[in-house]
């Protein structure tokens, strides 16, 4: 037979737990290919309106759908959007942030930048597409 302290302590615990959530672990280093991508089009997976001027990319459908804490649904709740991230290719740097799925990234490391980030980290647009990028998050 459980005792009433054993129970009161099992229940104060299940509800400090349930209040303080763990957050998500972190993924780490990811290495795939680099592309770029329109953020005209509209709305990212993560229902962010961004602009091609901004530091924002596409992480590749694999991770995004597979992101510690999401449970797939909306994907305006994975705990991967709005993340922050630092991206290293041929000996630049560039820190961007998250806000987009890429359904045509092949690679679980590949990443799409906007124009701007790929252009900053790659040094143009002509390439079009370009291997071994290195990312994590910060």
């Amino acid at each position: 037979m459980l005792s009433l302290p054993l129970i009161l302590t099992a229940a104060l615990l299940s509800g400090l737990a349930a209040a303080n959530p763990v957050a998500p672990r972190q993924i780490g280093p990811q290495s795939g290919d680099g592309t770029y991508f329109d953020t005209s089009v509209g709305l990212g997976a993560c229902g962010v309106q961004n602009n091609n001027n901004q530091y924002i990319a596409a992480v590749s459908h694999a991770l995004f759908d597979s992101f510690p804490g999401y449970g797939g649904g909306n994907p305006n709740n994975n705990p991967i959007c709005g993340r922050s991230a630092t991206a290293h290719y041929g000996g630049r740097s560039i820190t961007f942030t998250i806000e987009d799925r890429c359904a045509g990234c092949a690679g679980y490391g590949d990443v799409d930048f906007t124009p701007a980030a790929f252009t900053a980290l790659v040094g143009s647009l002509g390439p079009g597409r370009v291997h071994g990028v290195t990312w994590s998050l910060n």
